[in-house]
């Protein structure tokens, strides 16, 4: 075929792809209409998870399956949007590994409104100020997010789905390399590139912000004295000295949208580091039969009350796949217990495990049960 010819079929291809758009998407407002009739969520990851899985079946290339689940995401995310006006909260600001992990889950035509802290973004879907929201619950090596394990005891908000993203660090500055003194980062990523900064700056002055993107947005700005306490956007700087040659551990997103140059790529000290996010909502996902429940209970202050109750687990069969305990605050000593276990909380093993921990904990929440991959 000629250059010509192939333009030709691609235009007329390009017409059949739209009627089909449109055709799915009438189906799919259909269905929105039927579900908010039942009062059930629009947002169904269970049903997500399987046309990603068939589309992908179907697949015999060139597209790649990766590229595949990206378009069909744009094209869910489209089918969202006409349905209802949805609003995602999540942990911002902007260019976050929260909030890339909000749009790889919930595409690009939503809203999103970015929160300053975890606490927020519970409130603002308790308040049903935003339909969904995101939050970051552990990473592959510095652990888990211990503010949002904490929010859990006094909510009543349950995880719907989880996000699993891989996690890329780069060191961005408007100064060459070899003059940085200062380096802004938030406490997480510092722990994840401390080999890093030991090799390429030991004696370099560390200042604490609270996200990545705030790092980026100091560092693009003149600094004649820093602060340690208050490393944040809009604080208000002495203007005297001379100007400090400051650098930011943060994102290429950051990096980009604050104009800073990107002088080192992929710094973390693990390759594999990724960090797990968990989106909130307010109905449990149905079973797909693979799925994660997470629990949180706590039980009496007496020698083996832990050990009596988690053997449920074992006497069912089932996998636990964390554990965490965290102060209750309410009482000295006392500890609430985060779990996590493959299965649904409605199937038959899962349900009897659940029976059991009733039998010997003080107290037990179901957190939630949603799809086990991401």
């Amino acid at each position: 075929m000629s250059l010509s010819e192939h333009r030709q079929a691609i235009d007329k291809l390009d017409t059949q792809i739209v009627q089909l758009l449109n055709a799915r998407t009438r189906h799919v407002l259909a269905i929105g209409e039927i579900k908010l009739a039942a009062g059930e969520e629009i947002y169904a990851p269970h049903r997500e998870r399987t046309v990603f899985d068939r589309v992908c079946s179907h697949n015999s290339g060139p597209i790649t399956n990766e590229q595949l689940r990206a378009i069909y995401r744009e094209i869910m995310s489209s089918a969202l949007a006409l349905e209802k006006t949805m609003t995602i909260a999540y942990l911002g600001p902007e260019t976050t590994f929260t909030h890339q992990a909000a749009m790889k889950r919930f595409g690009s035509s939503l809203q999103y409104a970015s929160q300053k802290t975890i606490g927020d973004v519970f409130i603002e879907v308790s308040k049903k100020d935003a339909d969904y929201g995101v939050v970051p619950v552990e990473n592959s090596t510095e652990g888990v997010v211990t503010h949002t394990l904490d929010m859990f005891v006094d909510s009543d908000l349950k995880v719907v789905s989880q996000i699993v993203l891989p996690v890329s660090h780069c060191f961005a500055s408007r100064f060459p390399k070899d003059k940085i003194t200062t380096i802004y980062a938030h406490p997480q990523t510092f722990g994840q590139c401390r080999n890093w900064l030991r090799q390429h700056y030991p004696n370099a002055v560390i200042v604490e912000t609270t996200s990545n993107a705030v790092s980026a947005a100091i560092a693009s700005k003149p600094v004649k004295s820093w602060q340690t306490e208050k490393a944040n956007v809009g604080v208000k700087l002495e203007k005297k000295g001379p100007e400090i040659a400051t650098g930011a551990i943060t994102t290429e997103l950051a990096a980009e949208k604050y104009k800073l140059a990107i002088l080192g790529k992929n710094i973390q000290d693990n390759a594999a580091n990724v960090t797990r996010f968990l989106v909130l909502g307010r109905q449990c996902s149905p079973p797909t039969g693979d799925d994660r429940t997470s629990l949180m209970l706590s039980v009496a202050d007496k020698a083996g009350a832990l050990h009596e109750a988690i053997a449920a687990f074992r006497k069912f069969k089932i996998n636990m796949t964390k554990i965490e305990s965290r102060p209750s605050k309410r009482k000295a000593w006392e500890y609430f217990f985060f779990i996590d276990c493959t299965g649904h909380y409605q199937d038959a093993k899962v349900a009897k495990a659940i029976q059991h921990l009733g039998k010997h904990c003080n107290f037990v929440k179901i957190l939630g049960s949603y799809p086990n991959v991401d």
